[in-house]
């Protein structure tokens, strides 16, 4: 690996689009590199990151690997890759977009079974009614298995879903799926339903970074550089500044508020004597303490 910080993110769908625009956001903006065959871009004002363009699952791959330093992927690809992530990869921020959940699935015509619980009972009668156990279509396993053992259930086997796998009940495949939505609009079109407590994890885009990198110096103030930028840019959408005057003086105080406390802030500024209070957005605000920054410093003394 070079001395340069190597940031890998989807190279396409709507996740492409999200992480996109979170980085243009904090004037970030990514384009792809000429000659590279539209797998690496530049990112403005950052010349020393190299950003590489790889499918979801590749990136959960990297991370693993300590091919990249951070990536930017769905977590459900991360703990599937990887169920136990210390020593090997840290998640930094959960992104607040790319929301679906990795659920448990049965068709909707089990109507006497909602819970997991229900589910461990299927698979006992099942099996004593067939003589094999109950199938499990799923592109989840090592997530599955967990989940699964977790809750005591044994009788079954998981069937490796290579296509689209809401439909393999009603394909005959399977009796049950693990699969990830986002709306559950999909499995309700195939006649399935969650079940209550059949959530396995609730997923997000995360910035990850490897752990089994190597992080030089060099490396190490690329990296804090970026996060740096990003953390000043979501300080700033949290947060307002408010200009106040005190009645009979010419010179202006600035708070800086978070937008829930705004009205809060006016109110003890009017209480401290300010009558003309305005509130203005800032583009970035540079903490002392970035939270993103004490946690990649945790990440790599840990």
């Amino acid at each position: 690996m070079t001395d340069r910080l190597i940031l890998a993110i989807p190279s396409k769908g709507r996740l492409q689009e999200q992480v996109e625009h979170y980085f243009a956001d904090a004037g970030m903006g990514l384009k792809k590199a000429s000659g590279a065959r539209g797998y690496r871009a530049d990112m403005s004002g950052f010349a020393d990151v190299d950003v590489m363009l790889l499918s979801a699952g590749e990136i959960a791959g990297a991370l693993l690997a300590g091919e990249v330093h951070f990536g930017i992927t769905g977590e459900d690809l991360i703990r599937e890759a990887a169920p136990v992530l210390e020593g090997r990869v840290a998640l930094l921020k959960a992104l607040g977009f790319g929301h679906a959940d990795v659920v448990v699935a049965v068709p909707r015509s089990w109507i006497d079974v909602t819970r997991v619980a229900d589910l461990d009972d299927v698979c006992a009668a099942f099996f004593q009614r067939h003589r094999r156990r109950l199938r499990v279509a799923t592109k989840y396993v090592t997530l599955t298995r967990a989940f699964f053992a977790e809750k005591g259930i044994s009788e079954y086997r998981i069937v490796e879903s290579a296509g689209a796998t809401e439909g393999a009940p009603s394909a005959g495949a399977a009796e049950a799926i693990v699969d990830i939505t986002s709306t559950g609009a999909t499995l309700a079109a195939n006649g399935l339903k969650v079940l209550d407590d059949g959530i396995i994890l609730q997923s997000q885009a995360q910035l990850a970074m490897s752990l089994k990198s190597t992080w030089p110096l060099a490396v190490r103030c690329s990296a804090e550089r970026m996060l740096t930028r990003l953390a000043a840019r979501e300080c700033a959408k949290a947060s307002l500044t408010l200009r106040a005057r005190m009645n009979g003086e010419t010179s202006e105080t600035s708070v800086l508020v978070p937008r829930g406390a705004l009205m809060d802030a006016v109110q003890d500024l009017r209480s401290k004597g300010c009558q003309t209070i305005t509130a203005h957005d800032a583009d970035y605000v540079f903490e002392a303490a970035p939270p993103i920054l004490a946690a990649f410093a945790a990440a790599l003394s840990g």
